[in-house]
């Protein structure tokens, strides 16, 4: 199958020509893996498995299955391969083979998914740009010098890129959404408990972390939440099944929605003027759609939710480090320094501080709460800005050596109460200051590709949802999808 057609089709699309006889499975994978060499540089791909997938491509398919015979990717982060490593990102784990499937890996390959590989992403997700040492840096296919926001960056390359029209990601503090925005594709967070995040663990960074994908179409992501969806026996809860299928949901327009919008820096950092223009932008659009859109005041306290996000953050980045370290004897210097810096934070941190930051997470969906009660959704920019050059976010030299020497000696707890401390760690999240909402607070959220700078970056908006708001989401971005198909950009060519 020639690229030019095999990238016409979204997944459900190439499942659909498999479905009737026109291309077999293993043509499709040897396309995906031609497109995968061509656009080698853009480093988002960190593990093949080009002869288990041309094993599995050959097999006999159940052609009923949604996503039969199309090729596809994981990220290298909570989505396990039994018998390979996963890494998350970390020189610490390159070797370490995971024990079973995670529940998402087996769920994609009973939808009839071709698995070739896995994407990168930073050292156990926990920054908004994949720049991990373990593998370099993953690069944006709009422009190979500027990020592809993170953690599921290499995933959201792969995509843009046009190698795979869908691959896994997840979520624990904007990580679909951020990629999806820059590199100008569909990213849903599902609502807390709607995916199972096991069977290893029952849920991560105490369930503001999900399971999902990047893709091109809504229809991709709708299909896939619907294999997704739903509950195991060994997770902790999980969200009720919706009456319709999401797949189907889309056939219904969302009615007229209320939509409150507002662009300031939720944590007081700059914005820049394209991501206010594509708030504009989104919301005449809206209007023409027939929605009544209006500015509003940020339904929450930015600066606090953000301290919250990143002390429950540093606490678990303390937690991996050390369960590593005992179960696998990795070393220090086996962890990048921001790692390390997190993780000696986290550990002098005290247990009544964690609860007391905790128990502040329902304040902020206290708010959320008061806001959905007048509005049904809230608008924001996905991203601050548009995506940065690489290394630009990545911390200086001196404060890596600073906050290296401090944790040596037992100063992190110090360290992270100092002022400079604290305004450094809140302009690091001043690109991405939206998206923490929707992790805390447990709600969905979506960033669409509807904008694009002058110079071509892309740049999504964001909408974020009330309790169990996933197909009202997704139907709205169905009929954004609709008026403006974001599939009209051609693809990033090749090396």
């Amino acid at each position: 199958m020639h690229f030019d057609d095999y990238q016409r089709y979204d997944a459900l699309g190439l499942a659909d020509l498999v479905r009737r006889g026109e291309v077999h499975p293993s043509e499709l994978l040897d396309t995906a893996l031609a497109r995968a060499d061509a656009t080698r540089s853009l480093n988002a791909i960190v593990m093949r498995l080009d002869e288990s997938a041309r094993q599995r491509a050959q097999a006999p398919f159940d052609t009923s299955a949604p996503f039969a015979g199309v090729p596809f990717l994981v990220k290298d982060l909570f989505q396990d391969l039994k018998g390979l490593p996963s890494s998350g990102g970390s020189r610490a784990l390159k070797a370490v083979p995971a024990p079973e499937d995670a529940d998402v890996v087996r769920r994609w390959r009973e939808a009839g998914l071709v698995i070739f590989g896995k994407t990168n992403t930073p050292e156990f997700g926990a920054k908004n740009i994949t720049e991990p040492l373990a593998w370099g840096p993953a690069r944006n296919p709009w422009d190979p010098s500027r990020t592809t926001g993170g953690s599921s960056g290499g995933s959201a390359a792969a995509v843009a890129a046009g190698i795979v029209p869908v691959a896994g990601a997840n979520d624990g503090g904007g990580s679909i959404r951020i990629p999806a925005a820059a590199c100008g594709l569909f990213g849903l967070k599902a609502g807390r408990g709607r995916i199972s995040m096991g069977p290893l663990m029952g849920e991560a960074l105490n369930g503001a972390a999900v399971q999902g994908v990047v893709s091109h179409s809504v229809r991709d992501t709708a299909a896939m939440l619907d294999v997704l969806q739903g509950p195991e026996p060994h997770a902790p809860y999980h969200m009720p099944a919706p009456e319709t299928p999401y797949l189907q949901c889309l056939q219904r327009p969302p009615g007229r929605l209320r939509i409150g919008y507002s662009t300031i820096s939720p944590i007081g950092t700059p914005v820049d003027p394209q991501a206010i223009a594509a708030v504009a932008d989104a919301a005449v659009l809206l209007t023409d759609l027939g929605h009544h859109v209006e500015p509003c005041d940020t339904p929450f306290n930015g600066v606090q939710l953000a301290e919250d996000f990143l002390l429950a953050w540093f606490c678990a980045q303390a937690f991996i480090v050390d369960h590593i370290q005992r179960t696998y004897g990795a070393s220090q210097r086996d962890f990048e320094a921001d790692t390390r810096l997190m993780a000696a934070v986290g550990r002098r941190t005290s247990a009544l501080r964690l609860l007391q930051c905790e128990a502040r997470w329902h304040e902020h969906n206290l708010a959320l709460s008061a806001f959905h009660a007048r509005y049904d959704l809230w608008l924001s920019p996905t991203l601050a800005a548009p995506p940065p050059p690489i290394g630009s976010l990545t911390t200086h030299p001196v404060l890596t050596l600073v906050s290296d020497v401090a944790a040596r000696v037992g100063l992190a707890g110090w360290l992270s109460e100092t002022p400079q401390f604290k305004q450094t760690v809140l302009s690091n999240l001043g690109w991405t200051p939206y998206t923490q909402l929707a992790n805390l607070t447990g709600r969905p959220a979506m960033s669409v590709p509807l904008y694009r700078t002058p110079k071509g970056l892309p740049l999504g908006v964001q909408f974020v949802a009330g309790l169990n708001g996933e197909a009202l989401l997704l139907q709205l971005a169905a009929q954004l999808e609709q008026a403006r198909p974001w599939r009209r950009a051609p693809l990033p060519s090749s090396d």
